[in-house]
């Protein structure tokens, strides 16, 4: 061996020992015993400072520095690869990405924190539910249900201490609220008196530390749960609204705790809307973080000023919503879910507390078999998205489906993968008119609407529904059917579609079949109201006829029969060109059939039917309705 290749060995041997020494200085905890731990550093925030320094360092290395053999710098690479791809993707909905960093995290801290059984407490102070916060006592429930029920526990936990009723809580004890309190959650505490192992504590540890570093802070674990959506921002007092201070003063003054904006977090669970008042983001800047950070799948860019909100879907299919100041009042999101997996309608329309669902469920698969253009319509939160994403199964699969939404929340292809089916949305640069356009060419038999929010798309929607597809679906917040007409009518005159009221609300009405409306009571039971026929009135000109005959017979005189001519004409122009029929209303806890529908709609709906649907659907109609009068 040459003195050259010598002293480039001991150059190496001498990096690598001053890099190590730094890096252990630096990291004061690595190979540390339980005993070498100094207090100071047994807390969540130093867990976690240590996590995120560590795994920094871990990404950012130059492998070529560590003097690997090639194996072990293929398989070192790979790693670091794999874990910036999680690392990148683990607040994005995907829950394997999640999973593949706390393992990390748990990795790091099992080799090199020195966690034991005698100082674990100090870090979580599991032996002593007196020092124990109300987040903490949360967090071990949770995570007892979530091992027992899995993404379930959440829902077993509030089912079994009936914590989603309504409570006189809020404003001194007189409003009614859905609200869980740390009170609720410590009492639950002591009842189910946790036992938990060394594991089971360090497992709750990593997933805290997880949250605080790469996930949403105390909505981390609510949001995988089965519930139907979570929020924060929304309540309490802003940090920067600097007119109320001489009112946060005399609450202070009176003894009352202050909420802010960032103690704000709340849960969508079956069509309630529940304060979960024992929970906070702590600080202005971790809620800051959570909104910049759960809109980031699929890259849609940053929010600024300029953009002050943004629309945008999770990997798991859940619709994101965030919104900053000058445009909110302050940071906020909006996490709503869809339960892709267990997507059933029964559970939609709470077939356990309601009579007759099954006589409901049959006539609206009888509606998507007879491909008529039908209007999905409700309040926010009454199962709107759900219930169109449901009926879609009863459409034949040789239609072709094609979807336009503002943002991607049907996902109709992880639903019915085996059908011809695409979906569209808006972007900053193609509108949602512009994306109807392309969907023309498309080879698209029938049009699904997500929502018919805008002029552009209503009229759309009707000119749609007149040439270009077999029938449309779609959503509307209308609350009835006269509402749903009239809207629909303004969007095409101000689009300029029309300019007459009349004609425009008469083309919508020969377009619009169907109107089924959702409705959510206070308790947070979702049903179908009714299910409406838009019944076209026929207005010809028999009148008329009858008054000039009448005239020629000398039946009436000449004055009279100009009278009775003008009367017509007015009743003619004046009068709505069509009428609300309702076949189905919920009443007395059950669904009732009301009026049968008009023979035309049965016509028109058996066409569309192959023969066997077809006289399936007659005989249920003459099950509930009655023989067809003669």
């Amino acid at each position: 061996m040459s003195l050259l290749n010598l002293l480039i060995i001991l150059f190496i041997i001498v990096c690598l020992g001053l890099g190590l020494f730094f890096i252990l200085r630096k990291n004061p905890y690595v190979g540390a015993k339980s005993q070498d731990v100094s207090a100071e550093y047994l807390n969540i925030d130093a867990v976690t400072e240590f996590v995120t320094e560590v795994i920094n360092d871990y990404v950012s290395a130059d492998l070529l520095d560590l003097g690997l053999s090639t194996e072990e710098y293929d398989r070192r690479k790979q790693v670091v690869a794999d874990l910036k791809t999680a690392l990148e993707n683990c607040n994005t909905g995907s829950l394997a990405d999640k999973l593949y960093v706390k393992e990390f995290i748990s990795d790091i801290l099992s080799r090199n924190y020195g966690i034991t059984e005698e100082n674990i407490n100090q870090i979580i102070p599991f032996h002593d539910e007196d020092i124990l916060t109300a987040q903490d006592m949360f967090e071990i429930l949770l995570y007892q249900y979530k091992q027992e029920h899995g993404f379930s526990g959440l829902s077993k936990l509030i089912e079994a201490y009936d914590l989603a009723r309504l409570k006189r809580v809020i404003e001194d004890g007189q409003t009614h609220s859905y609200i869980i309190t740390s009170e609720e959650i410590r009492d639950i505490y002591r009842k189910e008196n946790p036992q938990l192992s060394f594991e089971d504590k360090f497992r709750i540890i990593v997933q805290r530390v997880y949250q605080l570093y790469k996930g949403f802070g105390p909505i981390d674990e609510i949001r995988d749960q089965t519930i139907d959506g979570v929020s924060g921002g929304v309540s309490g007092v802003p940090v920067n609204m600097n007119t109320v201070e001489h009112e946060l003063e005399m609450m202070e003054g009176m003894g009352k705790k202050v909420p802010y904006g960032y103690d704000s977090i709340w849960m969508f669970y079956r069509g309630k809307s529940v304060h979960l008042s024992f929970l906070s983001f702590g600080s202005e800047l971790e809620l800051r973080r959570v909104c910049q950070n759960v809109y980031k799948n699929g890259k849609p860019g940053q929010i600024s000023r300029d953009r002050p909100f943004i629309v945008n879907d999770m990997q798991d299919g859940s619709r994101v919503v965030v919104v900053r100041p000058d445009f909110a009042e302050s940071w906020a999101f909006f996490i709503r879910k869809f339960d892709l997996p267990n997507l059933v309608l029964d559970r939609l329309l709470s077939a356990d507390r309601i009579k007759n669902v099954e006589f409901l469920m049959q006539f609206l698969d009888f509606l998507m078999k007879g491909a008529q253009v039908t209007a999905v319509t409700g309040e926010q939160g009454s199962g709107k998205t759900t219930l169109l994403m449901a009926i879609v199964k009863s459409i034949y699969g040789m239609y072709n489906l094609r979807i336009q939404e503002l943002a991607f929340e049907l996902h109709l292809r992880r639903l019915y993968p085996e059908r011809n089916i695409l979906s569209f949305r808006e972007t900053e640069k193609i509108t949602g008119q512009e994306g109807l356009d392309v969907q023309k060419k498309t080879d698209g038999t029938v049009n699904i609407l997500g929502e018919v929010a805008t002029d552009p798309v209503a009229a759309w929607l009707v000119q749609m529904a007149q040439v270009a597809s077999k029938f449309t679906i779609f959503s509307h917040h209308a609350k009835t059917m006269l509402a749903l007409i009239e809207s629909l009518r303004n969007s095409l005159l101000k689009t300029k579609t029309f300019h007459d009221e009349r004609s425009a609300e008469e083309q919508v009405a020969k377009v619009i079949s169907f109107d089924v409306h959702l409705e959510k009571e206070q308790s947070g039971m979702r049903f179908i109201e009714r299910i409406t026929e838009c019944m076209l009135i026929d207005q010809d000109s028999s009148q008329f006829s009858k008054l000039a005959k009448d005239l020629t017979d000398n039946k009436i005189d000449h004055n009279k029969a100009i009278a009775l001519g003008q009367l017509h004409y007015y009743q003619k122009i004046t009068s709505k060109p069509w009428k609300a029929n309702n076949i189905i209303e919920f009443k007395d806890g059950g669904y009732v059939p009301v009026n049968r529908p008009s023979v035309q709609k049965v016509e028109d709906m058996t066409k569309n039917m192959t023969s066997e649907d077809a006289k399936a659907f007659r005989a249920f109609l003459d099950k509930h309705w009655g023989p067809e009068a003669a």
